[in-house]
């Protein structure tokens, strides 16, 4: 089972990262200004992640491709790493879809 970690960003911001079985980060958020927020991006990655219409694939500028993932009204909740292939991408986003709903939620606050 994946995990979400929750982390505090060197500027004050709160992100979260959601990693995969083996440990691999398969999706990362902007930064929050509170924990609260941040809390709330993960609950938009459980009810989003599973549908598979939320995932925008996008092509960075030196052609590698990634993934956003989308909320209802079209926010985005987090984005991908950029992937080797469009299949791996794809694998990227079957591992989203099989996390997002039941993975435990880590705080490494390092407070």
């Amino acid at each position: 089972m994946g995990k979400f970690v929750v982390t505090l960003r060197k500027n004050g911001e709160f992100q979260f990262n959601l990693k995969a079985t083996n440990g691999q980060v398969i999706l990362s958020s902007e930064g929050y200004t509170t924990k609260a927020a941040c809390l709330n991006g993960i609950e938009s990655v459980r009810k989003n992640g599973p549908v598979e219409d939320r995932y925008e694939i996008k092509e960075a500028k030196n052609g590698k491709p990634f993934f956003n993932l989308k909320a209802s009204n079209g926010q985005v909740i987090g984005s991908s790493q950029m992937y080797a292939s469009e299949r791996t991408m794809k694998q990227g986003i079957a591992s989203v879809m099989r996390n997002a709903v039941d993975s435990p939620v880590v705080e490494e606050l390092g407070e």
